[in-house]
């Protein structure tokens, strides 16, 4: 294989139809539900901000597992390890911040929409959602897939290294969702918690950065620079959580000075508001006093 070089950071690339494929209809089908929100409710269209948010962490996923670090995520350990940042603590941010959830909720009828409102409230979701359980993944997942010898296997057997990136997505969307997400879920934590989350898995990163960076022998021979590779595991993981950390806190100074205008994140006013919609509607169309539209004929709706 070629050398890494700067031009090729940015055009290296191996298509992969199943994952693009699969990222494409995600993308479809949130465009469609953004276009069935901006006919079912008109007056509230979806945030572009969210729209260009959640594509942008499909398209970090593409390049993660597209890009150059993917073609050179078996030789390169800077590589690999770029690859699980982009797929652990880059992607699942943005995708959080489109809210698909909230979208997918907004567009539903009722049946489904009481549907998904059953699964939301699920023990599953509930225990998943737990800031201290996903803490407690992420943790394990980081650790795991880094320091044992899973790291060999992955490098050996190509459907363990496709089930890893999956399993960073999720750890990532669940341990992320309570720290930055306002998505309808059991789990609102304060702002105190959320710094206080990213305070306490930032030292995992760093963990695994510096036994990298400082490993007297070869942990891993497939890889030609371990070291390196320990450096942008420590250097990347804490600027991305720094990054996060400071991003949450404008958001937070800006949102206390500007009045709430948003969807609330609660499930139960979430529905409040869609009735709410409803009833405006019937109001509208047939007056709030009772009395008929001006040109209206008796006897035909």
């Amino acid at each position: 294989m070629a050398p890494l070089t700067q031009v090729g950071a940015f055009t290296a690339w191996e298509f992969a139809p199943l994952v693009s494929g699969v990222l494409m209809l995600f993308a479809v089908a949130y465009l469609a539900a953004v276009w069935l929100a901006a006919r079912r409710h008109p007056v509230r269209p979806w945030p572009a901000r969210r729209i260009l948010t959640f594509l942008l962490g499909l398209a970090t996923v593409a390049v993660a597992t597209q890009g150059s670090p993917a073609v050179y995520d078996d030789v390169l350990l800077s590589a690999h390890m770029a690859q699980h940042l982009l797929l652990i603590m880059v992607a699942p941010p943005l995708l959080i911040l489109g809210r698909p959830v909230t979208l997918l909720l907004r567009v539903a009828r009722t049946p489904l929409r009481n549907h998904l409102k059953h699964i939301l409230r699920s023990r599953l979701v509930f225990a998943l959602a737990w800031p201290p359980a996903a803490a407690a993944l992420y943790a394990a997942v980081v650790i795991g897939t880094h320091l044992t010898p899973l790291m060999n296997l992955v490098l050996e057997n190509a459907a363990v290294h496709e089930a890893e990136h999956g399993l960073y997505l999720v750890t990532g969307y669940l341990y992320f969702l309570p720290v930055i997400g306002t998505e309808p879920i059991r789990w609102r934590l304060p702002v105190f918690g959320r710094f206080l989350l990213l305070l306490v898995t930032m030292p995992v990163d760093t963990l695994v950065g510096v036994v990298l960076m400082l490993a007297s022998h070869q942990l891993f021979p497939a890889y030609a620079d371990p070291h390196r590779g320990g450096l942008v595991m420590l250097a990347g993981g804490d600027l991305i959580m720094t990054v996060l950390a400071v991003a949450l806190a404008v958001s937070v100074v800006r949102d206390r000075g500007t009045p709430r205008r948003d969807i609330p994140g609660d499930l139960d006013a979430y529905n409040t508001y869609l009735a709410s919609l409803d009833r405006h509607k019937v109001q509208s169309a047939s007056g709030e006093t009772g009395r008929r539209p001006f040109g209206s004929i008796p006897g035909r709706p």
